[in-house]
């Protein structure tokens, strides 16, 4: 009997030891990704970046992750989400149709700018993800309410998440209105021609923004993409499907890799901002993202910064995606 448990003792013993080491060699190399991130806080820029996994070994690697700044077309995934929820309450529905006109108009809307009438819902959400349509956009905010969607921020404890109550608001109070005055469209090309109303505010400020921190952003994704904030099935599928759509994921994932997501970007006066987050499936695992940068300077500049943002997103999450194991 003595040595029949001897024997289990030492069987146990080796186990163990064959667990640790097994363990060990299943641990992600982090140099690479780490090196990606550290190449990408050298960017002559105030940036902002997180990188997270939940499994099967959970890892995160960032740079100045809890930094507030400027995330732009970023925040559409909470206008997207508070849409489906009302859809799955009876609020809404996708096949409804939303006006497209001048009460909603706002620059930068490569889908409506230049078209009136209604469609469905369904095809307004895409063309904000998909294009980063701000008329599309407007067209949303307006149907489910800017307060509703600051209520899903709230729920998801995103304290340092900002949202303005439309994009054209946001463009008017940057261009000197009072808090709260629209322009209308009339004035948004007033403004295309230099007319402002006062004098320019920068887009960091506390009252018509568009604000986060890459951890909250990661924090979204990682929550939203498992169906925290849905209460069907088939709400997620949706959820997911748009945000799939995402033209600006296509610059930065890997090749034929799937990801759901949004980008931001602004150029006001000499301000500028790009930012890039969501999440893409690595032999089944999630990997979630955010890379914002800030900075100011001249128009002239901003492709050639935009260059390097771009390759430096894209090598730290080539990175990320080989250190799945």
């Amino acid at each position: 009997m003595l040595l029949v448990r001897r024997r289990e003792f030492l069987a146990a013993i080796s186990l163990t030891a064959a667990t640790q080491v097994a363990a060990q060699e299943r641990q992600p190399d982090l140099r690479r990704v780490q090196a990606a991130v550290d190449s990408f806080a050298r960017l002559p820029v105030t940036s902002s970046c997180f990188i997270a996994t939940d499994h099967p070994t959970p890892w995160t690697v960032g740079h100045d992750h809890r930094a507030r700044l400027f995330v732009g077309s970023a925040v559409k995934t909470f206008i997207l989400a508070t849409y489906l929820r009302d859809v799955e309450g009876g609020r809404l529905t996708l096949d409804q149709q939303l006006a497209i006109n001048d009460d909603v108009r706002s620059p930068s809307s490569p889908v409506f700018m230049k078209l009136t009438g209604t469609t469905e819902a369904r095809s307004v959400l895409e063309a904000m993800i998909a294009h980063s349509d701000n008329t599309a956009t407007d067209a949303a905010l307006k149907a489910v309410g800017p307060e509703r969607v600051r209520g899903l921020v709230r729920e998801a404890g995103l304290s340092a998440t900002q949202i303005p109550d439309s994009t054209r608001r946001m463009v008017s109070y940057l261009a000197g209105a009072p808090e709260g005055v629209d322009f209308g469209w009339e004035g948004m090309e007033r403004m295309a021609h230099g007319q402002l109303a006062g004098p320019p505010r920068s887009p960091m400020n506390d009252h018509q923004t568009m604000l986060s921190t890459a951890e909250e952003m990661v924090r979204w994704y990682q929550r939203a993409l498992k169906g925290e904030f849905f209460r069907k099935p088939e709400t997620l599928l949706e959820f997911k499907r748009i945000q799939a759509m995402a033209d600006s994921l296509w610059h930065a994932v890997p090749a034929d890799t799937l990801a759901y997501g949004k980008g931001g970007s602004i150029d006001w006066q000499d301000f500028h901002c790009f930012a890039l987050s969501g999440q893409m499936m690595v032999r089944g695992v999630p990997v979630t993202f955010c890379f914002t940068i800030n900075w100011t300077g001249p128009a002239d500049g901003v492709a050639s910064v935009f260059e390097a943002y771009k390759n430096s997103v894209a090598e730290a999450l080539n990175a990320a995606a080989k250190a799945i194991l």
